[in-house]
């Protein structure tokens, strides 16, 4: 169920169509967005990790190197340009925000999927912070990583965190919780129960399995 999720920003709709095609055929889940604005929503909810920016988005709207030098100070998101312009002062300007990779249009399939490949494998490697979420430990707080979380479970009042190592407790509600998890990442498979579909290994029209545990599975097209 693991796979990379990609957000194109790209004002053209067949431009981004075809982008998003290319990706999925390629196994990655694919996020749109046309302009700045949705795509600093998408990054505000969703672990995202690469972003492919166009540079041109449009009359009146905030430029991709201006979106890209957002991201660069508030988001520390992995990026990459996908553009038309190729003269020195552009290309000048979209260097000095950091991106992984330039690209021009028209661009080869392959690649577009060896920049993303690559720009994936050295972001790995930076030293970024890991999306977390702030749980109890008996009396203490932690800052658990939404990597560790294997599935979240509805007890009364209290949501329990189970990891591999550990139960956590956090006093909330599904659907708080629900509101604050990237939904690219974390799936709500029945009223008292959300999963981290990294961690699913497998599932049937009735439940889904992870680690030892069988979790009911309430809405029957989530896996359709």
């Amino acid at each position: 169920m693991n796979s990379k999720v990609i957000l194109v920003v790209e004002d053209d709709f067949l431009n981004r169509r075809l982008t998003k095609k290319i990706l999925q055929e390629n196994g990655y889940q694919v996020l749109e967005a046309k302009n700045a604005d949705a795509a600093m929503a998408i990054l505000h909810k969703e672990l995202v990790n690469l972003a492919i920016l166009d540079i041109n988005l449009g009359d009146g709207e905030m430029d991709g190197i201006s979106l890209g030098q957002l991201i660069q100070n508030k988001q520390k998101v992995p990026f990459i340009y996908l553009t038309a312009y190729e003269n020195a002062k552009v290309i000048s300007e979209a260097i000095a925000t950091s991106p992984y990779s330039y690209l021009t249009k028209p661009f080869k399939n392959s690649d577009l999927v060896a920049s993303v490949e690559l720009a994936i494998i050295k972001s790995a490697n930076a030293d970024r912070p890991k999306p977390s979420i702030l749980v109890k430990d008996g009396e203490y707080k932690v800052e658990l990583p939404l990597e560790d979380i294997n599935y979240i479970e509805s007890e009364g009042n209290y949501l329990l965190f189970h990891t591999d190592k550990n139960i956590y407790k956090s006093r909330s509600t599904i659907s708080q919780i629900l509101d604050l998890l990237p939904t690219t990442k974390f799936i709500q498979t029945h009223r008292a129960f959300v999963v981290n579909k990294d961690k699913i290994q497998k599932y049937s029209s009735k439940s889904v399995i992870v680690g030892d545990k069988e979790i009911p599975l309430s809405k029957k097209d989530l896996f359709e």
